[in-house]
């Protein structure tokens, strides 16, 4: 009986012993070099406490511009992916809507890409002189909308999330048509009987049901949003200035000039930021499951 318990152990071990190795202990390792200072030009590697952290957020610090942005981003193409999403996945289970399936790959086509090339062709695209985007309004005769999209430090943040938005949203736009071809029609058909809108069954029946989709959609946009990195590094590489950059393309930046322990800093406040962020809002969602 012993032997039969153990049975399954012999096939996970494997597993468990590469991911300690591979994963959990680098990670440890990163945690505590960020508490000294372990750079490329010294081959010894002093205890500096909290030092780094310090440098990080004190009121001057150019990181602070690097989480705040990283926290604006994160909300704002949440709540734009999302809502983007959810409108599309409504229009297209609409039975009015032809060739639905055909809409929905190509909506969805983007997320196959990865993004490093889509980066590289909206980078293109958007150039001041040669862009598509710009030589498309100047053959409208709006010469007067052209802008230096990616470089205008007004327009260059709204810009990047308005990218990564385009590509995400066929993602969450299918999961939530899977949500949305989970809700029975006999509550649509009984709200139609009282005369219910499409906005009422909207809020009183759509909504609500969905909510444990949204909610898994939002934690995956949220953790993408807070770990960033590919499509601001192929667009913009953090700049004009510090204008779009993130937490990590200052680690990036900081591994890059040999401030290991610093890259190490920055890496572990992200860290510690989606464990808190998650926690909560796996424990929020514990709590609406006892009071329900």
């Amino acid at each position: 009986m012993n032997r039969k318990k153990l049975y399954p152990w012999y096939f996970s071990c494997g597993a468990a012993v590469l991911y300690f190795l591979l994963f959990f202990l680098p990670g440890i390792l990163g945690i505590a070099y960020s508490f000294t200072d372990w750079n490329l030009y010294s081959n010894e590697i002093e205890f500096v406490g909290l030092a780094n952290y310090r440098r990080i957020f004190t009121g001057n610090s150019e990181y602070l511009k690097y989480i705040g942005n990283t926290v604006i981003f994160t909300i704002v193409t949440t709540l734009m992916k999302t809502v983007a999403g959810l409108s599309l996945a409504l229009l297209l289970t609409q039975k009015f809507i032809k060739l639905k399936n055909f809409h929905r790959m190509i909506i969805f086509s983007p997320q196959v890409m990865s993004y490093l090339v889509v980066g590289l062709v909206f980078k293109s695209m958007l150039h001041p002189t040669t862009g598509f985007f710009n030589n498309f309004l100047r053959s409208l005769g709006l010469d007067g909308m052209t802008r230096n999209w990616l470089t205008d430090l007004d327009l260059v943040f709204p810009t990047v999330m308005t990218v990564d938005t385009w590509k995400g949203m066929g993602y969450i736009m299918v999961v939530v048509i899977a949500g949305l071809m989970s809700i029975s029609t006999e509550y649509y058909e009984a709200a139609s009987i009282d005369g219910a809108s499409f906005f009422q069954k909207l809020r009183c029946i759509t909504i609500p049901l969905l909510k444990p989709v949204l909610v898994n959609v939002t934690v995956l946009n949220v953790t993408y949003g807070l770990r960033v990195f590919d499509m601001i590094y192929s667009l913009t590489n953090g700049g004009p200035g510090n204008a779009t950059g993130v937490i990590n393309t200052a680690v990036y930046k900081e591994f890059s000039r040999g401030d290991l322990a610093m890259g190490t800093t920055l890496s572990s406040v992200l860290y510690f930021g989606i464990l808190i962020l998650l926690y909560g809002i796996v424990k929020s969602m514990e709590s609406k499951e006892v009071e329900s």
